[in-house]
């Protein structure tokens, strides 16, 4: 007999073919492998009693403060433990359940139906002379050059931007931002790129945005999260997909003692509003993007990498950029230029929890970064 330790990211369905179990046993096995953990906030105790006894039941857990079963508080916090399995009953039990638990039913729901999505690299090229990483400057000059170069190293989408968004930036007019942009637009339409490519433009100014889609390019990369009504509307004019990223003040003041009562919670709040609002105008695809660096700490950061699978209940693709940024030199000082193999390490930590879309610098790395990561993915004993 051998005893073999496995991976909690073990290929199941390769294990299970292995060993030549049915497709039925299969169904079943998967089901009881994938293992969660919900923290609940202000649960009102009637509910968190009820909750608890239908988890053990089913053999899940609710872990909750000793004296709740006396009801001494109206409301208790709790941690939920369960497979797919045991949350696909207890969605369907606690629909039938008073004291708010039917709100919970659909929201375990939610996350059991979250969609996956195959990881895709975004590259990113600025038109400005002052972005925080010289190397992604492009001109109307060698723009087809820098875009050859990223389609041959694997990019998936390419990022063109105009106007620096790193904190304490200085604003730019809408005219000078198009002056910008214009002939390198004009040079990705004359190139016929937009055919071997999908184009996004990383602004909020209606008149690049609009001549850009006109172009041919196929997303609006907003960092004021749908702030605009007339940039709703010129999204869903063009049938755009949208970036919708959310950012705590402006770039000017985003940095200046960033503070959330409950971070995970008030970026949900905001994606959901937001989302209501594109659905309203008309939008069918958009992309999230819970923003890293924009209004939030160096453990602001890191807990929403470590929590990028909450959101995945939205069932949208979410973005990660955090190419080269500072919080990497708030870990480790580390001069922007040496900054690569830290931030391979937070993109694939970003894969692993959800991410679909990496915004990066270095397209051939994270190439070949995902393609190891893949890999690992595919093998089992």
């Amino acid at each position: 007999m051998i005893l073999t330790k496995l991976s909690a990211q073990s290929d199941k369905k390769a294990l299970l073919k292995k060993i030549g179990s049915t497709l039925e046993g299969e169904r079943i096995m998967i089901d009881k492998m994938q293992m969660h953990y919900f923290y609940i906030k202000d649960l009102r105790t009637p509910a968190a009693n009820i909750l608890k006894q239908d988890a053990l039941s089913i053999g899940a857990e609710l872990a909750v403060e000793k004296d709740t079963i006396l009801c001494k508080e109206e409301h208790v916090d709790a941690l939920l433990i369960a497979n797919d399995k045991q949350l696909k009953i207890l969605s369907k039990k606690e629909l039938m359940q008073p004291f708010g638990l039917k709100q919970l039913a659909l929201g375990l729901k939610e996350h059991l139906l979250a969609k996956e999505f195959e990881p895709k690299i975004m590259g990113v090229l600025n038109a400005n002379a002052d972005s925080f990483y010289h190397d992604s400057h492009t001109s109307s000059k060698n723009i087809a050059i820098m875009i050859e170069k990223m389609i041959e190293e694997g990019a998936d989408i390419i990022d063109i931007g105009a106007v620096s968004s790193r904190p304490g930036a200085q604003k730019v007019s809408e005219e000078e931002e198009f002056r910008r942009l214009k002939l390198i637009i004009d040079n990705i339409y004359l190139g016929n790129y937009t055919d071997r490519v999908e184009f996004s433009l990383d602004s909020y100014a209606l008149k690049p945005l609009e001549y850009a889609l006109d172009k041919g390019f196929s997303i609006v990369n907003d960092i004021t999260g749908l702030s605009s009504n007339k940039v709703c509307e010129l999204a869903a004019t063009y049938r755009a997909k949208v970036v919708l990223m959310h950012m705590q003040g402006t770039p000017q003041t985003m940095q200046i003692n960033p503070h959330y009562n409950n971070l995970i919670d008030e970026v949900d709040s905001f994606f959901k509003e937001r989302l209501t609002k594109a659905e309203s105008y008309g939008i069918k695809e958009v992309i999230l993007d819970v923003g890293l660096g924009f209004g939030k700490s160096l453990e602001h950061n890191l807990l929403l990498l470590k929590h990028l699978g909450h959101f995945r209940h939205f069932g949208r693709e979410i973005l990660v950029g955090a190419s080269r940024k500072s919080m990497i030199d708030m870990i480790q000082p580390t001069p922007i230029e040496e900054r690569l193999p830290a931030t391979l390490a937070l993109h694939l930590k970003a894969v692993e929890e959800g991410a679909s879309i990496l915004r990066v610098h270095d397209v051939k790395a994270h190439q070949q970064a995902l393609s190891i990561y893949h890999a690992l993915d595919g093998v089992s004993v």
